[in-house]
């Protein structure tokens, strides 16, 4: 094993929360720091419409222009808080979030994950889990997790 850390790709979650954005301060400091690439991943979780449960189609291009909308704030988002020296580039993929970073941490071929976390407690946390946690049970790279400021830190 050696004894230099080589990091030449970066992956950063976003939600579009304060809490995610936070995160890109980290991720903006390693990627200068290494000249390395930073890919900012957003993540669209499939939900359930009224539509699902009846006979009648959803309107045909309502799934692509919404996902049109969300790629262009992601790439607004990418141009204000990412230097332009920075190599990066957006990503915006579909279904469970803690899934989909791994996965695109994997066709990626990052060297590190940086995401935030919202800090869920009590039965939020029992019913839903942390997507950060996954993430870092499951990531086959290492994860950097980044707690804002101003969250307070509260036992499950």
């Amino acid at each position: 094993m050696s004894n230099t850390l080589d990091i030449k790709k970066l992956l950063v979650t976003t939600d579009f929360s304060e809490f995610s954005q936070y995160a890109f301060g980290y991720a903006i400091i390693l990627a200068e720091k290494f000249d390395a690439e930073l890919s900012i991943v957003h993540v669209i979780q499939p939900t359930i419409t009224p539509s699902d449960f009846a006979w009648a189609a959803p309107p045909p291009n309502l799934s692509s222009e919404h996902d049109e909308l969300v790629k262009q704030s992601l790439d607004r988002l990418a141009d204000e808080l990412i230097p332009d020296n920075i190599r990066r580039k957006t990503i915006l993929t579909h279904g469970s979030p803690a899934r989909e970073i791994i996965e695109t941490g994997r066709k990626e071929k990052v060297d590190m994950i940086i995401m935030s976390t919202h800090g869920l407690g009590g039965l939020s946390h029992v019913l839903f889990g942390s997507t950060t946690e996954k993430v870092v049970r499951k990531s086959p790279c290492p994860v950097l997790t980044i707690r804002h400021p101003e969250h307070k830190f509260k036992m499950p």
